[in-house]
């Protein structure tokens, strides 16, 4: 059984279901103001901490104050501060407050804690801290708040933001007119959605949880026992990796995958994508590709059974050419497009209209990518794919995504809520990338990838992702592992190995053939933590 601390990083909820969750701790008799003191008192500590109280030169804080709760919450860390020590000015522009809020910073006006009420009046700060708007928000802001968000964003200071900055809407994350650009930010309680959609990270900066002991029946009360929206972490994804082996096996029982992807034009395409699925532990690899690319394939990949096709005169693979007694049901999971050029559509249609369904080794799950995508989507996405009986797991991006679902909702806008509708109609399990990738399978369930790094926007390294994932796949049908999951651990995985080149050779030097040589290496390192 999961330990509460996994459970709730794992856990994201929408606002409603915040508000949801918070009446029931009230209700049950937690006082707000009780409430209020225990997060509030969990910020200023770790405020002092990122912060520290230096007497020599004391530390101006300006405390921005918003009408609700999450200005009581400000006011109450400004009341900390100021014990010990900091320098602490307000700045509250609103003449309606909630009664908790008006009380606080009635008191601390007691406390000879200065207020302000306009932006011009401020003094300088070394940071601030934004409590103007909590979870909730969804109007869009105007004037005078809007154009005071505006000049304190141009302070230059560090700024602190409480639960959310102020702004930003709790689920979609979208600048509603403008919004505070933090420098870290502090969610409260459990992750919003905001923080895993990718219009919002611009504006986040460094987050982290303040955990306030949420009781885990109130949360499961409200999104049930398996909440339909998670975020991946390292726990849930190394929980299968490396995927189990029993003592007794050999390389057919550790899945069989077939890869066809390159051209002439695209060679690269095939290599990383063979040495992604190389890096998966995958027990046999065949990599269909032009005939006159097996030389330099066996070159990268001896190890591979690798398949010359007949080609194009374009350099295309014409049609398939597997080896004798073999065909698509021989394979325990099969991935098309990387490298094909839309002059293989042939092959990509037979594939997707083959039969399917479950084979004597399980299901035999197919994943599209590339060409494979923008080939599905010339053919019809929806009416295709409905017509499979085994998984089809698709992996676009932004603009692949939306030629592939031109009807569901605006990924750019909503990228959790377009995954979903996308998986449902199409009976597919989706992978989105992006900043924050999502993947949701027919059922609605989403996974969301929390961290990732902008080293992963170059050329191939897609590639690198398509074969790591049907490598994984291959392996999970012969042991029960639901793909949804797998698919998220590669995602991970992937992310994760970025990441790590990136530290080791900065953003620019993460080509995609140097990030096929660190996921071993990043997968020994996580597993040692």
């Amino acid at each position: 059984m999961q330990d509460r601390q996994e459970q709730i990083s794992q856990v994201v909820v929408t606002a409603e279901q915040m508000r949801d969750i918070e009446e029931r701790i009230f209700t049950a008799g937690m006082p707000v103001v009780a409430l209020m003191e225990k997060v509030a008192g969990l910020i200023a500590r770790r405020i002092q901490a990122l912060i520290p109280f230096s007497v020599k030169e004391k530390s101006r804080v300006g405390i921005l104050v918003g009408p609700g709760h999450n200005g009581g919450d400000a006011l109450v860390v400004a009341r900390e501060l100021h014990f010990r020590g900091y320098e602490v000015w307000i700045y509250s522009s609103f003449s309606k407050l909630k009664e908790l809020t008006s009380q606080h910073l009635q008191y601390a006006q007691s406390l000879g804690i200065p207020v302000y009420q306009t932006i011009a009046q401020l003094p300088n700060a070394d940071f601030l801290i934004d409590g103007l708007f909590g979870f909730g928000l969804e109007r869009t802001l105007t004037d005078p708040i809007a154009s005071a968000i505006n000049q304190l964003n141009e302070f230059s200071v560090p700024i602190i933001s409480i639960d959310l900055p102020s702004g930003l809407h709790t689920d979609t994350g979208e600048v509603l007119g403008t919004a505070i650009c933090a420098t870290h930010t502090f969610c409260l309680g459990l992750w919003k959605l905001a923080f895993l959609q990718d219009q919002a990270l611009d504006y986040l900066g460094k987050v982290e949880l303040i955990d306030f002991d949420i009781p885990l029946a109130d949360v499961q009360a409200v999104l049930g026992d398996t909440p339909r929206i998670k975020r991946i972490t390292p726990a849930t994804a190394l929980s299968t990796l490396p995927l189990p082996r029993p003592p007794v096996t050999h390389k057919y029982k550790e899945g069989h995958l077939l890869l066809i992807c390159g051209s002439r034009r695209y060679a690269g395409g095939a290599i990383l994508t063979g040495l992604g699925a190389r890096a998966s532990g995958v027990g046999m690899l065949s990599i269909a590709v032009p005939e006159s690319l097996k030389p330099l394939l066996v070159s990268h990949l001896p190890e591979a059974l690798i398949v010359g096709c007949p080609e194009t005169e374009s350099g295309a693979i014409a049609h398939l050419k597997l080896p004798e007694n073999t065909d698509l049901s021989s394979f325990n999971a099969i991935a098309c497009g990387p490298g094909l050029t839309r002059d293989a559509t042939p092959i990509v249609q037979a594939v997707i209209e083959s039969d399917g369904s479950a084979n004597a080794k399980g299901e035999r799950p197919l994943l599209l990518d590339a060409d494979g995508l923008n080939i599905l989507a010339q053919m019809g996405t929806i009416p295709t794919l409905q017509k499979r009986q085994a998984v089809t797991v698709l992996t676009p991006h932004t603009g692949e995504f939306q030629r592939l679902f031109p009807d569901v909702a605006d990924a750019k806008k909503d990228r959790v809520k377009a995954v979903q509708e996308a998986a449902s109609q199409s009976g597919a399990v989706v992978l989105l990338k992006g900043a924050r990738t999502a993947i949701a399978n027919p059922q609605g369930a989403v996974w969301i990838n929390p961290e990732s790094t902008p080293a992963l926007a170059r050329g191939g390294s897609g590639d690198v992702l398509t074969g790591l994932l049907s490598g994984l796949l291959a392996q999970a049908a012969t042991k029960q592992i639901p793909v949804e999951d797998i698919v998220a651990t590669a995602a991970w995985w992937h992310s994760q190995t970025g990441i790590l080149a990136a530290q080791e050779r900065t953003e620019l030097g993460v080509d995609a053939f140097t990030l096929t040589q660190y996921l071993m290496k990043v997968l020994s390192k996580v597993k040692r933590l």
